[in-house]
């Protein structure tokens, strides 16, 4: 056998490379290079061809059970998860510091033990004292729940093992775990993938659902090995602003669902409280139109939700190069519809400073904002609100056209069951059976004669 080789792993990225240094060549970040465990390397005699076990194939039309989900007890999780708990499924749950991971968490375990379901919390953090205070404050201490404060994966696992497997584990969170078969300090990329690995291989024999907290980089995405990713079911956000009352749970990644449903949750002194209704909580203490402000019914899987989009446009009296901050939205995509207001309707923004957000802490994704956007960028423009109880929906080409856009016809229902009385948007659409005065626009420009007044 030949000489195991010395390899270097990024923190932040999972790159390797062969020797140490200060800044990764892959993702620029600085002091994200730590030794990794070396890779045992084995000479050319050595052959994989025999000395394993025989594969049994199966065909692809052989009859399967589907799947028996376990509900969490909060709706808005199990949307997220596409109908509950898959038992034998690993969840890895992701999010800021302080953001509400470990209070969902042991919300969701309080209720699942409350059902008669053997629960075990492994809390890698906090001592059992500070989960319990935390218990009590959200009215949940009386909850036969198993709680431990352990770091070791052996001794988890050697616990375990002597009794019969419990319905639902979490650990939290994984950054913190230890193998002693594995050289490293926990929270190192070998680590990290190493104790996954063992745990998700416990919870497969044994039926068990397993969730997995993870810390998340600067950036939002979750520390460790990329391959922590690949080895779970289920990759959970939990988005949301400190400052702000509502979180936002979000499937990135779903074996047994959609990805692209959504769970709202609110904030509140005694933990977190679903939210049935977010049109509602974005839209609220909007009273009346102002100049800048549009509301998008914007879509979140199968459930439109209406959000608020402000735009401020400030005049530059100096030579002073104009800033533009976008909060909740792709700043390049601002910066491109920008250049189509300009271009293909005559509007000037090159000397003024721009700022948009999204109400709320929301951020959106959907191209479908793009007429949102732009009306209340020439909203803003012009000093003018747009119409009264009005929402704007479209995708905005680069000649300045509306493009279609899917489910048209279930963004206008939510907005016309929420009071609003008109739409704008691609001339098009489906609208449906809804109760809405729409107006089809060809072109971004028809929109911009609409808020000028001269349509």
């Amino acid at each position: 056998m030949a000489k195991a080789k010395r390899r270097y792993v990024c923190q932040a990225c999972g790159g390797v490379s062969t020797r140490w240094q200060g800044q990764c060549p892959d993702c620029a970040e600085w002091n994200s290079i730590v030794e990794d465990a070396p890779a045992t390397v084995f000479s050319q005699k050595h052959n994989l061809s025999s000395g394993g076990r025989a594969l049994e194939f199966v065909p692809l039309n052989r009859p399967t059970e589907l799947p028996v989900r376990k509900s969490t007890g909060l709706a808005e999780f199990d949307r997220a998860l596409g109908g509950g708990l898959v038992p034998g499924s690993a969840v890895l749950m992701g999010g800021d510091p302080g953001i509400g991971k470990s209070t969902l968490l042991l919300q969701t375990a309080a209720t699942i033990a409350r059902g008669g379901n053997d629960v075990v919390y492994v809390s890698g953090e906090e001592a059992a004292g500070q989960v319990r205070l935390r218990a009590s404050r959200l009215g949940i201490a009386d909850a036969p729940i198993r709680l431990a404060s352990e770091t070791s994966v052996r001794d988890i696992l050697t616990t375990l093992g002597r009794e019969d497997p419990p319905a639902l584990m979490v650990i939290d969170s994984i950054q913190t775990m230890h193998s002693d078969t594995i050289e490293g300090a926990p929270g190192t990329v070998s680590q990290v993938r190493g104790c996954a690995l063992e745990l998700i291989r416990f919870a497969k024999e044994k039926g068990t659902v397993l969730v997995l907290v993870g810390h998340v980089t600067k950036d939002g995405s979750i520390a460790g090995p990329r391959v922590l990713e690949h080895m779970v079911d289920v990759v959970m956000s939990f988005e949301g602003e400190r400052s702000h009352q509502y979180r936002i749970l979000r499937a990135l990644k779903n074996r047994f669902g959609a990805v692209d449903e959504i769970g709202v949750f609110s904030m509140e002194t005694e933990g977190l409280e679903e939210v049935s209704n977010p049109s509602s909580l974005f839209l609220s203490g909007r009273d009346q139109a102002l100049a800048g402000s549009a509301v998008f019914p914007a879509l979140e899987g199968t459930r439109p939700v209406l959000v608020e989009i402000q735009a401020l446009i400030v005049r530059l009296q100096s030579g002073a190069t104009p800033r533009r901050a976008v909060v909740g939205w792709d700043s390049g995509r601002l910066a491109m519809l920008l250049a189509v207001l300009e271009s293909r309707c005559g509007l000037n923004f090159s000397s003024a400073e721009v700022y948009l957000n999204i109400a709320g802490g929301y951020r959106l994704s959907d191209p479908a904002a793009d007429l949102a956007v732009a009306g209340a960028l020439v909203s803003a423009l012009a000093d003018r609100p747009l119409p009264d109880k009005s929402v704007l929906f479209g995708e905005v080409s680069l000649a300045g056209e509306i493009r279609p856009v899917a489910h048209s016809d279930l963004r206008l229902r939510e907005a016309a069951k929420l009071g609003f009385a008109r739409g704008f948007g691609p001339s098009d659409a489906k609208t449906g059976s809804s109760k809405l005065d729409y107006r089809g626009l060809g072109q971004l420009a028809n929109l911009v004669d609409h808020v000028m007044g001269s349509a």
